[in-house]
């Protein structure tokens, strides 16, 4: 059916921009024509909020809204369906593709291991995370995480636990620290490293380590035990210059993740001629008071404030109920997110009319590309707490409402429609969560 009154609009917009004024002069096209949004359908008043239909009966999830959809007939992951509504029956606002911005650890293969697991995602897993990795890794109160190095940058979050780190770098300077759970680390590309979880919790570590590249495998790290084991001990013993028979008990394969004594309280660090390290490989996150803005808090770190980290920076955001990480974009890096509590969704718009929805629970990761816009709102009833990662040395992203509020009035009311008042409520500044 047609609509009428656009009909005449546009009807009244093709006269004005021919027809001549008296005189024979040429109409002038500030005086006749309309304004261009008005001569454009308006965007759709349906209701976009977060929609769970359900079977009447059965209370399963259902892709059958009002006149969309139809409900299901054949088989159904009903537990899965129950964690995406937006992928079920998405806002009538997405259109096109744009990649899977979601994966869950859950669907991550697990390697376990006598002191422990790790479990994996990378692009072979979500193609569209391109610029980072990640790991969920869990020690035994004593567990190590073998000494070793990988051509990628690591950054990591304690989830649970304590953990002891060490690491030197290429001027042999030393570091050894102890650091709990909200705290960070951040090793360089080709630094050598080891973890061990503490017996501070007698459950041991749980850790977030986040990789500056999305190829990023973890069972292709150089480790040492592997090393050792694919070298011949007669070569060994002329490097270490000791004897051959010192190198009977080396493992024969790589130990990766093995239980061990925990490391004492008070353990001094070994003595070390070169001095340790300029800048720590840790950062004491826990400590650090967040800053409070409308309706949730930030914490911001970036090689601002921990100067070794120079690819992977970011920020921890909580978000109250109600309320969301505001309209924005990074300029030139991607995002990766992991939520640590409550539940959200977020809209991803990639351009070229392409925009899709995401549904996120505790322990999701979401991936968001250079520029693509989007928000974060809650969509539960706690707050919800989640990290943005980035593959860069600064955090920096641009708001929407900040960039129209600071564009003359006149041109974003030519571009949306918008009167005095609205144009008037618009912010100077950024509102992060709102």
């Amino acid at each position: 059916m047609f609509n009428s009154t656009l009909l005449i609009i546009a009807f009244s917009f093709a006269l004005g921009a021919v027809a001549a004024p008296a005189g024979g002069g040429r109409a002038s096209p500030s005086s006749s024509a309309l304004p261009e949004w008005q001569t454009v359908t308006p965007a759709s008043d349906t209701p976009n909020s977060q929609t769970f239909p359900q079977d009447e009966t059965s209370g399963t999830p259902e892709p059958d809204e009002g006149a969309l959809g139809a409900d299901f007939l054949g088989p159904q992951n009903i537990e899965l369906d129950r964690q995406k509504p937006d992928f079920l029956a998405p806002p009538t606002t997405d259109q096109g593709s744009v990649g899977n911005a979601k994966w869950s650890f859950s669907l991550s293969h697990n390697r376990m291991q006598t002191g422990g697991w790790a479990r994996q995602q990378n692009v072979a897993l979500m193609p569209l995370a391109t610029a980072m990795a990640s790991v969920n890794m869990r020690l035994q109160a004593g567990s190590v995480r073998e000494l070793h190095w990988h051509k990628t940058a690591e950054w990591g979050f304690i989830l649970a636990g304590s953990l002891r780190v060490t690491a030197i770098n290429s001027d042999g300077q030393s570091f050894e620290d102890t650091i709990n759970a909200g705290d960070i680390w951040y090793f360089p590309a080709g630094i050598p490293h080891s973890l061990q979880a503490t017996n501070t919790n007698p459950d041991g570590a749980e850790l977030l380590l986040v990789f500056d590249d999305g190829n990023f495998n973890e069972d292709s790290t150089f480790s040492l035990t592997d090393w050792m084991a694919h070298i011949p001990k007669e070569v060994l013993a002329k490097i270490f210059q000791i004897n051959v028979s010192a190198f009977d008990h080396i493992p024969s394969k790589e130990l990766y993740i093995f239980p061990s004594a925990p490391p004492p309280p008070n353990e001094q660090a070994v003595s070390n001629p070169q001095g340790i390290v300029p800048n720590p490989f840790t950062f004491k996150l826990s400590q650090v008071l967040a800053t409070k803005v409308a309706r949730g808090t930030v914490k911001v770190i970036d090689s601002r404030t921990f100067k070794v980290a120079t690819t992977i920076v970011g920020a921890v955001v909580t978000v109250e109920p109600g309320a969301m990480r505001e309209l924005h974009w990074h300029p030139t890096q991607p995002e990766w997110s992991y939520f640590l509590e409550g539940t959200a969704r977020m809209t991803v718009f990639a351009s070229s009319s392409n925009a899709q929805t995401f549904d996120y629970q505790a322990g999701d990761i979401g991936y968001v590309p250079p520029s693509f816009g989007h928000y974060v709102e809650n969509t539960g009833n706690t707050t919800m707490v989640f990290m943005e990662i980035f593959n860069t040395d600064i955090v920096e992203d641009i708001s929407l409402n900040q960039w129209l509020a600071l564009t003359p009035p006149e041109l974003v009311k030519a571009h949306l429609g918008f009167d005095d008042a609205t144009i008037a409520k618009l912010s100077k500044a950024k509102q992060t969560v709102i």
